[in-house]
């Protein structure tokens, strides 16, 4: 009998050495999610930008698996038993969550586009309302190159598809206008020098690669596996800026394919089925046009005394050109944080940076991690919540939360907050959003 006791209380502490430990994490981790998801909310970060996971709580299992897949690791959550949303902001659109739901209850892209004023509608092969024009990347509100690169595929066979429909108008009108020489247009590009389609590619830049042209030096760039060209494939998660743009020249040559650089586009109509798209010095005439524009458009400004001095500017591209000096960067995405931890890596320059939140909200995650390591070193000095008020030759004046303010010594301003999406231009054209019909 007393060993049958002993034998019974081995396996009573054995279960409670196992079970209780795992319940009180679970409940931890119940708690914490209850907490961020609550944070989410009064931030407004629990809502769609671009590609944004969308949870079915009726068939969530409340694995965690989705938690678990997140390369970003912060998106999702556990609250009240199942997967929520609590940074939504961070999604990065590899979907790795949906693949990793045992019970299909994730869908990783922009849900109901009808009801979202900041998405053009299109349909499945990326049309908009207007018959033979298309839009495809950033501007569709997909990020990643791997999506652009899909997206340029399927405009390109659209058109290849509905070739003999849109034989009409001047000889001289290519079948495929193709509006920016990022990634979607480069691969429609590459789509329909296969297909035997005349085309044009109009970079308003003089290099191509659309957004990542304007990336900083050595920035890792996030790409999934995906083959652009036969001898442009995209082997692996991620690729430094500049093997990327070598890889987009090496496509584009071996193609041969018709790139105009300089020619920012300012106009399009259309007449007799052919569009007339006009540039500062040109005009070119298509029976379809795929406006692959990207989603940053001309810089915010701060709009405040001061900023347009030289020592204010809206891009970082050589950190190693600034040492010894005085910097501010302001902005809380991933571009103002990758900045602020370049221009501080070798602790050469004085750097600071300002959000007018109260804390870091929309970056990746090992950007987080990153800057929360160089805070603490002492390398950047945090400004949260703070709203520059003027800058001068030599300072710049800020409020910093509700009562308190600083004139810093500067000698640079880098603000990254983001640009002006082409919306206004799109709407002029008469391409229709969600939540509204656009006029003309």
């Amino acid at each position: 009998m007393t060993e049958q006791l002993v034998s019974w209380g081995i396996a009573i502490a054995l279960v409670c050495a196992i079970v209780i430990p795992y319940f009180l994490h679970h409940r931890r981790r119940i708690v914490d999610g209850e907490q961020r998801k609550a944070e989410a909310v009064r931030l407004r970060i629990d809502r769609p930008l671009g590609q944004f996971p969308y949870i079915d709580p009726l068939r969530c299992a409340g694995c965690s698996a989705c938690v678990n897949a997140c390369p970003e690791g912060d998106v999702l959550g556990m609250a009240g038993g199942i997967a929520v949303i609590v940074n939504g902001l961070r999604c990065i659109g590899v979907a790795a969550c949906e693949a990793a739901c045992p019970v299909d209850a994730i869908t990783v892209g922009l849900g109901d586009v009808k009801s979202r004023e900041d998405i053009p509608l299109l349909d499945d092969h990326l049309e908009t309302n207007l018959p033979g024009v298309f839009i495809a990347g950033e501007l569709g509100g997909f990020s990643l190159v791997s999506n652009a690169v899909r997206q340029g595929r399927i405009v390109a066979a659209r058109v290849a598809g509905t070739r003999g429909q849109s034989a009409v108008g001047s000889e001289s009108a290519v079948d495929l206008a193709i509006v920016g020489a990022g990634p979607a247009g480069l691969s429609a590009g590459l789509g329909a020098q296969s297909a035997s389609l005349s085309h044009v590619i109009l970079e308003r830049e003089a290099g191509l690669g659309g957004t990542v042209l304007n990336y900083p030096r050595r920035k890792m760039v996030l790409t999934q596996p995906v083959e652009i060209s036969p001898s442009a494939r995209l082997a692996k998660e991620s690729y430094q800026k500049e093997d990327l743009l070598e890889m987009f020249e090496k496509a584009v040559a071996d193609a041969e394919l018709q790139v105009r650089f300089g020619q920012a586009v300012t106009g399009i109509s259309s007449e007799d089925g052919v569009y007339s798209i006009q540039t500062a010095d040109n005009r070119y005439l298509a029976r379809n046009v795929l406006l692959a524009l990207g989603r940053r458009g001309n810089p915010r400004k701060l709009n405040v005394p001061g900023e347009n001095q030289a020592k204010v500017m809206y891009r970082l591209i050589d950190a190693d050109s600034y040492s010894g000096e005085r910097i501010l960067v302001v902005g809380g995405g991933d571009s103002a944080v990758e900045a602020a931890m370049a221009l501080a890596r070798d602790g050469a320059n004085e750097v600071a940076i300002s959000y007018r939140k109260e804390k870091l909200v929309r970056i990746k995650q090992r950007n987080q991690e990153a800057i929360d390591r160089m805070i603490a070193e002492g390398l950047i000095r945090p400004l949260f919540p703070s709203q520059i008020e003027e800058i001068t030759a030599e300072t710049v004046k800020l409020k910093i939360g509700e009562n308190e303010s600083v004139e810093l010594p500067n000698d640079y301003v880098f603000v990254c907050i983001g640009g002006e999406p082409p919306f206004k231009f799109l709407k002029t054209l008469g391409v229709q959003f969600g939540g509204e019909q656009a006029s003309v």
